[in-house]
């Protein structure tokens, strides 16, 4: 079996989407030929031209949507009957808004964030999807009552997750918002700049005054989904570039070289990608999936291709995260690195079965990217997809905060 090295030099000069797009003429070239690695010229940068929506979905993602479900047919129809079965999806919904959340420490209270987010997140795509206005009504006011009373995120060192998660979360919200007229967008706006960035960026450049390698890579990749989702949200292109260039070449754990330190290929031919957590639990290593899916959609949805950056590393780690949670077996390589403020040396010798097999709705977006935009055979991912589809949302998946750290019903909005 073969590895490389956790510091294998990155394949800076890949072609971007958004460039392959200009320059071979249209999407049906990007899908032809955007599964492998170009040589180019010029550096990724902010798109000139913003596309909205475009986080997690893109116009043509609501169209098909609505127009699958309006027709009954699956499996968009069973995506739908989860998102409108969910409590959080109803247009009665009330908002707990409050001017401090806490998460770390004394006084937690950030339950009130997440759940009124996977709220406004499950309102707003039935309004999308079904057209339902009370649904809208319901969204908007959760967006705005948050956007006009949050002012600060405390707590210990998980405030910094606070900041991440439910800063690049909340954004998505407005996102699928932003053109109605009840949402109050120039607010959440001011709230993503003003609140969350400065977090988000204090902690991928001061790792909160640790070891580089301290944090596991879930901390810096969500707080940078919230850099680049506020990059969108506002039109940022500062903010934008900061997300994806330190997706490729960030000093922390969630850059891409560092979150997938080596690589394999197993007895059948499948290139794998050991994930950073993966000694640690299988928790935290699946939910490293639908955190680094989220940039890497987001990316996508503005014309850059990050799913494919350096060879398809990250795909090399979900189809590893995938076969091992499936019950197959993997390779390990001992994972040593720094912590605390000095950097104290640490090691994992073998990789963790705490927690293997846990479900969460990361596998469909995925799944949908690679073999069905790409076509390529995605074998783990797939067959993990398949085996708890139709994913659900926020609320789905038990009450306590992992089961909101991503936002769900990836059937509903990435069938293809």
């Amino acid at each position: 079996m073969s590895r490389t090295s956790p510091h294998r030099h990155l394949q800076e000069s890949e072609l971007s989407r958004r460039g392959l797009l200009r320059t071979a003429g249209g999407l049906g070239a990007a899908l032809a030929l955007g599964s492998g690695a170009f040589a180019a010229t010029t550096a990724d940068a902010a798109p000139s031209t913003w596309t909205h929506p475009g986080m997690l979905h893109n116009a043509g993602d609501i169209n098909r949507a609505k127009v699958r479900v309006a027709a009954g047919t699956d499996p968009w129809l069973s995506g739908w009957n989860r998102l409108v079965a969910n409590s959080h999806s109803q247009s009665t919904w009330t908002n707990r808004a409050t001017a401090t959340v806490i998460r770390g420490g004394t006084g937690e209270n950030y339950g009130l964030l997440y759940n009124d987010i996977a709220a406004a997140y499950q309102n707003a795509l039935r309004w999308r999807v079904g057209g339902t206005e009370a649904n809208a009504v319901c969204a908007a006011n959760i967006l705005n009552a948050w956007s006009t009373t949050l002012t600060a995120i405390n707590g210990n060192a998980d405030r910094f997750l606070a900041a991440g998660l439910y800063g690049w979360q909340f954004a998505n919200a407005c996102e699928l918002m932003r053109d109605y007229d009840g949402f109050d967008l120039a607010a959440a706006q001011d709230l993503m700049a003003n609140v969350f960035y400065p977090m988000n960026n204090s902690f991928l450049t001061n790792h909160n005054d640790a070891c580089i390698t301290n944090y596991w890579a879930n901390w810096d990749l969500c707080n940078m989904a919230s850099v680049l989702a506020i990059g969108i949200l506002n039109e940022d292109s500062a903010k934008y570039d900061q997300a994806v260039t330190y997706f490729k070449s960030g000093a922390g754990n969630g850059s891409l070289a560092h979150a997938v330190p080596y690589l394999y290929t197993d007895s059948d031919g499948y290139a794998l990608g050991q994930w950073q957590e993966s000694g640690r639990d299988q928790g935290h290593t699946v939910m490293g999936m639908g955190q680094m899916g989220a940039i890497c959609e987001m990316a996508w949805n503005q014309g850059d291709d990050l799913y494919s950056y350096d060879s398809r590393r990250f795909m090399k780690a979900a189809q590893y995260v995938a076969k091992y949670n499936l019950g197959n077996d993997v390779p390990f390589t001992t994972y040593t690195w720094g912590t605390g403020q000095n950097c104290s040396r640490s090691s994992q010798t073998v990789i963790s079965a705490a927690s293997r097999g846990q479900i969460r709705p990361v596998w469909a977006m995925l799944h949908f990217h690679y073999n069905r935009r790409v076509s390529l055979d995605d074998k783990y991912i797939s067959a993990f997809y398949y085996a708890n589809a139709p994913e659900g949302g926020g609320g789905d998946y038990g009450s306590t905060s992992g089961g909101f750290d991503q936002l769900g019903f990836g059937t509903l909005m990435y069938a293809k």
